[in-house]
């Protein structure tokens, strides 16, 4: 028995990554560094022999221990060979724009010079065979502090907000948002000079239909300033993630209006090119299916969506916040109390500042943005709105997915709920889960971490009671067939409900996508292949079911969980079929219930035949 389980799961795990290649789920990375030329760097250094690495593996460093830098350490090798092309090998770098320079007079003895330069950077000179064969070492030459997180960005005292959410406090465990895109859902931005040095990906202008997505009004900036102003570059102020990419999506005039078309595009686009967290400082009154679905395909795309609350002092946020699958966002002033502008109510989920200029300019929250009236001017302004406090939540959550780029929208926002500071008496949901607490947030984004939020409970216990229903139906009486048995069990919840304790847990240093394919029922796997957060016909189909039950029927142990798998599959198929069930190709309603019927009849007769097939050849 202990080898038969052990034998199934090695099974279930190479059938999950089989099935995870299949649907997509594997990605790469991709780089970009502003300022920094790869592919003519790479014709200056780069050759086709790998760098080979000089770290000793007891002096590996600990994954836990993130540091931040914005230069690198390159120590030249002292023999001979090196030295005599030292000259040569810093003159390549000055052509390429790239000074190195002795870090101090007592560096050249040692030889070891410092650059400007992030982890793309090092990244491209680690590969670089021509300048690692050279050195001793290459390494990021991190900050180090007496206490606390250093900021020398001048006017950040005047953030109040960020003292607010304890944003230090994150930053100063080594969180800032780096591998993460954010879109900003505005009226575009502009990158001025307190964003040179934030890193931005393409967007669109869905307003003018053009690739350059500027801004000319000035509240798209802002906002984006919020999110990921360059910090710690000795001028103006800071940013929450300001390590994460900004990708600026226009869908707002220069009045700062757009329609729930354009809205609903670039929410897709933004899903389509990579973006981690949306944030729309934007609202209206009006629920749209259009953007309904939009917002459902991001969310089922991995991407976590906030949107302002809105500013009308109603008892309810505004669309978009008012969606079920966005993270609705209320303002609060310096005082920490609902601001007089905010609304309330049904669709707020957190609180973050949001200014309140009317006490005074200082009160509202201070970034760069551009001087609509004069083009090419940038400036630092005092706005106050729920679209102020948004960016904030979407800023912590960009922290979080940077922690674990894998994690779920329903995992960041129980991750965010959870560190929120509840506010005791709050009847009328002023603040939803209380207020934002960045620093408790990237606490709370453990090692290990356990979230059993996503769990919809009795449509599970469902689809489990009808498994065991067309079990008693469709498995012949008397014949030796035990229910019981562990692969049989095992195949009934991969088929119905997926093996879900693999989906509740997440482990931070290690991608998502084994746990996530072994605890996701069958039929709900492909979701996406086709632009549609509806179910892949391939998938929840008779089609899986019946070839894993025509190549494993004759194995024996596991053909039984092949049986199982078929038998859980037409339990969500036949529950799903009595819900509201959306079939990519196919679409909703009838046809989609129709499609699901006909495989729950076909696969019924399929499966008994093979569970004689199984039982005579017991």
């Amino acid at each position: 028995m202990k080898r038969l389980i052990k034998r199934l799961f090695l099974q279930l795990i190479c059938l999950g990554a089989a099935l995870a290649f299949l649907s997509g789920q594997f990605f790469s990375p991709t780089f970009s560094s502003a300022g920094f030329s790869s592919a003519l760097f790479s014709s200056a250094l780069f050759s086709s022999s790998p760098a080979i690495a000089q770290t000793n593996a007891s002096e590996a460093p600990n994954p836990f221990a993130v540091g931040t830098y914005d230069s690198i350490i390159i120590d030249f090798s002292e023999e001979p060979e090196a030295i005599s092309m030292l000259t040569d090998s810093l003159a390549e770098l000055d052509q390429l724009g790239i000074t190195a320079r002795l870090n101090s007079k007592f560096s050249e003895s040692d030889h070891i010079y410092v650059m400007e330069g992030d982890s793309f950077v090092l990244e491209a000179f680690l590969d670089a065979a021509d300048i690692a064969a050279q050195t001793e070492f290459i390494e990021p030459n991190y900050i180090y502090a007496t206490s606390g997180f250093s900021v020398n960005d001048p006017d950040y005292a005047k953030q109040w907000n960020f003292k607010q959410i304890n944003a230090e406090g994150a930053w100063e465990k080594g969180v800032n948002g780096r591998g993460v895109t954010v879109a900003v859902i505005d009226t575009g931005v502009s990158k001025g000079p307190d964003l040179n040095k934030t890193d931005f990906v393409p967007g669109y202008d869905f307003v003018n239909d053009r690739e350059n997505a500027n801004d000319d009004n000035g509240h798209g900036t802002h906002v984006a300033g919020t999110i990921a102003q360059s910090t710690n570059n000795n001028y103006g102020v800071t940013g929450i993630a300001y390590g994460a990419k900004i990708m600026p999506l226009k869908v707002l005039s220069r009045g700062g209006s757009g329609t729930v078309a354009d809205i609903a595009e670039a929410i897709r686009f933004a899903a389509d090119h990579g973006a981690d967290v949306i944030n729309m400082s934007l609202g209206g009154g009006g629920r749209s299916k259009l953007m309904s679905d939009a917002i459902d395909y991001a969310y089922s795309k991995g991407v976590v969506v906030v949107a302002a609350a809105g500013n009308s002092g109603l008892s309810s946020a505004s669309y978009p916040a008012l969606y079920e699958k966005v993270i609705g966002v209320s303002a609060i002033g310096p005082d920490e109390q609902k601001t007089t502008y905010s609304n309330y109510g049904t669709g707020v989920d957190i609180a973050a500042p949001g200014g309140a200029t009317r006490r005074g300019e200082e009160n509202g929250i201070l970034q760069e943005t551009i001087n609509p009236r004069v083009a090419g001017e940038f400036q630092f302004k005092y706005f106050q709105g729920t679209s102020m406090a948004a960016p904030h939540v979407a800023g912590v959550a960009a922290l979080i997915k940077s922690q674990g780029r894998r994690r779920s929208p329903a995992q960041v926002w129980e991750i965010l709920k959870t560190a929120a500071r509840p506010v005791k008496d709050d009847p009328r949901n002023y603040y939803g889960a209380g207020y934002l607490n960045a620093e408790k947030a990237v606490s709370n984004s453990g090692f290990i971490r356990w979230d059993w939020s996503q769990f919809d409970w009795r449509d599970m216990a469902t689809k489990l009671v009808t498994a065991a229903f067309f079990t008693w139906v469709i498995a012949p009486k008397g014949k030796g067939f035990k229910p019981g048995r562990i692969s049989y069990l095992l195949g009934l919840l991969t088929g119905s409900i997926g093996v879900f304790l693999f989906r509740a847990v997440e482990i931070s240093i290690l991608p998502a996508w084994p746990l996530k394919v072994l605890g996701t029922a069958l039929p709900e796997l492909g979701q996406g292949w086709f632009g549609t957060s509806g179910l892949n016909p391939l998938f929840a189909s008779l089609v899986v079911p019946f070839v894993l039950m025509m190549f494993l029927i004759s194995m024996k142990g596991i053909k039984w969980w092949s049986l199982g798998i078929s038998v859980g599959a037409m339990a969500f198929m036949m529950v799903s079929a009595f819900g509201a069930p959306e079939i990519a190709i196919i679409g909703s309603g009838q046809p989609a219930v129709i499609f699901l019927l006909v495989n729950v009849v076909v696969g019924a007769l399929l499966t008994r035949l093979f569970f004689q097939v199984a039982l005579n050849d017991s």
